[in-house]
């Protein structure tokens, strides 16, 4: 599918998009200590683009300009009993082109990814940033989001 010719244009990505998508989130210094960016791609990319592709909750949006992949982001829409059964969306893995970033991509993103989160009548947005990334959590202030929990992660070894 056609990305646009002179603006952004989001859409659901397609398995064809998957090999931009895996070079964006290996191209910064986090993103490189745990992705592997290698041709042919890890099975485990595939697989779980897979997952995503046939789950109705998860969308892995591009953002492209003139054909070409320069942004990526997932949504995933969660079902929740708390604020009596609201929905909240959670974005992950944003990511901009180098070449790209501080063009206004990633606020577009951002408000792409509300924008759906609204379409599918969720109560909240959330994210999380890494706390090596000040930029980031600037970045995401600007837009209106609030770190009013603490997050926390275990990570699991396989």
């Amino acid at each position: 599918m056609p990305c646009g010719l002179s603006h952004f244009v989001f859409r659901r990505a397609e398995r064809s998009d998957l090999e931009r998508i895996v070079q964006m989130l290996a191209d910064d210094p986090l993103g490189a200590q745990r992705e592997r960016y290698e041709l042919p791609l890890a099975q485990g990319y595939l697989a779980a683009f897979e997952a995503i592709s046939a789950d109705p909750n998860n969308e892995v949006v591009v953002a492209c300009l003139a054909d070409e992949v320069i942004g990526v982001l997932q949504i995933t829409f969660i079902p929740g009993l708390t604020y009596q059964g609201g929905w909240r969306a959670l974005i992950e893995g944003v990511r901009v082109n180098a070449a790209n970033r501080s063009s206004g991509l990633g606020r577009a993103m951002l408000e792409h990814a509300v924008r759906r989160a609204r379409e599918r009548g969720c109560r909240t947005v959330q994210l999380t940033t890494d706390k090596a990334r000040p930029d980031a959590r600037r970045f995401y202030e600007a837009l209106g989001f609030v770190a009013t929990h603490e997050g926390m992660k275990l990570q699991l070894k396989k």
